[in-house]
């Protein structure tokens, strides 16, 4: 590798990508506290297995597909970087901001990864694990790479063409992720009992260890697409702890008029819904701004999540409610929200005397990505449902997804007696694991 870059900017980089990744364990852990204790294990699986998946991909044609040269059109990145052979002596960024390529697609390695982990959250509990991998496989590429073409490549049409402001994946991540999971969700149904049986979270300190590693690892997400160590990453990471936090407020105080007391799963739902909504707008809008966005934020988020029951999708851990709704208001509070002052290659919002005209390239971007998504996505579902079967079996589904699948359970209640308690089925006496 040969050339000059900017040292400040990629130890930032390269920091922040770490932080990123860390993002998908955090992930396993918020999601395996909310299930019960005869899924936790495959819960934390799939966030692990997505990690290898997306890896392997994004090596040897997703970044090509998100970042290479355009094919035409702003749609994809066609196939110009295959293995990452040009990336290996390349740099990127803006004139004394230099950083290695190979820096830049470690992190958006890290978006890719947990993009895809997050859709397992609208399907725990009754998810074949096999079916996981291959939905994983085919999703990344033929919707989470274009898209991330579309919101973060320079050449994509969502920035180059449409000029929409989407500073750290509103559209590609959150937005996305939401749409693909109540897609998900409808094509393999309600869990058995829902409704009916309490399907609490079984471990709520692991809820909060988890949102407290998204908390942590957000602040690279967020700053860290910045790209550069300057004010305005200092901008980004400042208003993602405020929206972050006052999401957390808005969700628990609305609990507490709403149900009369305010829980440890709102609190921690509600942080992730103002860093949902503050992704996309961390580094247009002022810190006041970042206050208000997570307030609505934290507010629509816990009116959303109650919807499911309403319309009835079961959307087993609110991926829907907090990621889709929390990307969607954060898009569309740009329009409203955004000052040059902050950013100057942004534009100023409607309360910032920038008229109609950005607001409507957010709401344009917001509905594009969510229709592609949400489609797309239902068909690969209902592919993969047809080619491998994507539902557990009632009666293993029954028996938890744990014992059936991995032959393991997370917690051994009878250990001190010697006895295996991980691999018998209720209903089928001994287990032999396989794929399921």
């Amino acid at each position: 590798m040969t050339g000059s870059f900017n040292p400040a900017d990629t130890v930032w980089v390269l920091v922040s990508a770490g932080l990123v990744l860390l993002m998908t364990p955090g992930l396993a852990l918020f999601y395996g506290g909310m299930v019960r204790a005869k899924s936790v294990l495959n819960m934390i699986m799939m966030s692990f297995f997505t990690m290898g998946i997306v890896t392997l991909l994004w090596v040897l044609y997703g970044y090509s597909m998100a970042f290479g040269t355009d094919v035409g059109l702003g749609l994809l990145g066609g196939f110009s970087d295959l293995g990452l052979r040009s990336a290996i002596t390349s740099f990127v960024g803006a004139p004394g901001h230099e950083i290695p390529e190979l820096a830049f697609v470690m992190f958006q390695l890290t978006f890719a990864i947990i993009t895809a982990a997050l859709l397992s959250g609208a399907i725990a509990d009754r998810t074949r694990f096999r079916a996981w991998g291959v939905f994983v496989a085919i999703w990344a590429t033929l919707v989470y790479f274009p898209i991330a073409h579309w919101a973060f490549a320079g050449d994509g049409w969502m920035i180059g063409r449409l000029h929409a402001l989407d500073f750290a994946g509103g559209t590609a991540v959150e937005i996305t992720s939401g749409a693909s999971s109540l897609a998900l969700a409808l094509v393999l149904g309600p869990r058995l009992g829902w409704k009916r049986d309490p399907m609490r979270p079984h471990n709520l300190p692991l809820v909060l260890l988890g949102a407290g590693l998204l908390w942590f690892g957000w602040f690279g997400f967020n700053a860290g697409s910045a790209l550069t160590a300057t004010p305005l990453a200092a901008t980004a990471m400042m208003n993602t702890q405020i929206a972050t936090a006052m999401g957390a407020l808005a969700w628990v105080a609305t609990e507490r008029v709403r149900d009369g007391h305010a829980t440890t799963l709102g609190i921690a739902s509600g942080a992730v819904a103002g860093a949902v909504a503050i992704t996309p707008a961390c580094g247009f809008v002022t810190p006041l701004g970042a206050l208000l966005v997570g307030l609505v934020a934290g507010f629509v988020c816990s009116m959303a999540v109650g919807l499911k029951y309403r319309y009835g999708y079961d959307d087993s851990l609110d991926v829907v409610g907090v990621h889709m709704v929390g990307g969607l208001v954060g898009m569309i509070l740009i329009g409203i929200l955004a000052t040059v002052l902050v950013n100057p290659g942004g534009a100023d919002g409607l309360l910032a005397g920038g008229g109609l005209g950005q607001l409507w390239r957010q709401c344009v971007a917001s509905a594009v990505t969510l229709a592609y998504a949400f489609g797309v996505t239902y068909l690969i579902a209902r592919g993969v449902d047809r080619l491998v079967g994507f539902r557990l079996s009632p009666d293993d589904e029954m028996a938890g997804v744990d014992v059936v699948t991995h032959a393991e359970s997370a917690y051994d209640f009878v250990g001190a007696s010697g006895s295996i308690i991980a691999t018998t089925h209720p209903l089928r006496g001994p287990i032999h694991p396989e794929e399921h």
